[in-house]
C-alpha cells in the first residue's frame, strides 16, 4: 500500500509552522528541510521549498508555494483530546500568535489552516443513545468557539431523565 502524506501549501512560513507543530505536539519532529536548488515561481534559489514533519507519528509535508493559493475551511485537521486541559493545551498553542478562533471546536492557526479541537466527552454526548441528552450536547457546543467539557456536561444534565 502507498504511503499518504498530507501536503500543506505556504507562502513561505512551512518551516516556522512545522517547527510550532511539532513543539505542540508529542511524539513529533522536523524530519527535513529541503532548499530550492533554483530560483522558481514560489521561492528563489537557496530558500526552503519544503519541510517534512511529523506529528504524533502521521507524516506531513510543507510546501512554500507562494500566495497563489491560500488554506479554507473546507479542510481541516482534528485533534481529539481526552480532556480540558488538554483540548486547552492544544487550543491555545494553535491559535497563538495570530490564529483566530471560530465556532464549535474550529479555530484557524496563523498561517490559516483549519483545525478542529474535539474532546472525546463531546464525541461521547452527541452520540448518546438518549436523542434529548444528544440533542442538549449539540445545542449547547453550538454556542461555544472552544469547547467546554463542564458546560457540555451542565447542559446534558439538565435533561430529564427518559428512564
Amino acid at each position: 500500500m502507498p504511503e499518504m502524506v498530507t501536503c500543506l501549501w505556504f507562502d513561505g512560513a512551512a518551516e516556522e509552522a512545522a517547527r510550532r507543530y511539532t513543539e505542540l505536539f508529542p511524539n513529533s519532529s522536523v524530519d527535513a528541510v529541503v532548499r530550492s536548488p533554483a530560483d522558481n515561481p514560489s521561492v528563489s534559489e537557496g530558500a526552503v521549498l519544503t519541510v517534512e514533519f511529523t506529528l504524533d507519528g502521521r507524516r506531513f509535508l510543507g510546501l512554500n508555494g507562494g500566495p497563489a493559493f491560500t488554506p479554507n475551511e473546507a479542510v481541516s485537521i482534528q485533534v481529539h483530546t481526552a480532556d480540558q486541559a488538554e483540548t486547552d493545551q492544544y487550543w491555545d498553542g494553535l491559535v497563538a500568535g495570530g490564529g483566530e478562533e471560530s465556532r464549535c471546536g474550529w479555530l484557524k492557526d496563523p498561517w490559516g489552516f483549519s483545525w478542529q479541537v474535539v474532546p472525546e466527552r463531546l464525541t461521547e454526548l452527541l452520540a448518546d443513545p438518549d436523542p434529548d441528552r444528544a440533542r442538549a450536547a449539540m445545542q449547547s457546543m453550538m454556542t461555544m468557539d472552544r469547547i467546554d467539557v463542564a458546560e457540555l456536561e451542565r447542559a446534558v444534565a439538565a435533561v430529564p431523565s427518559s428512564s
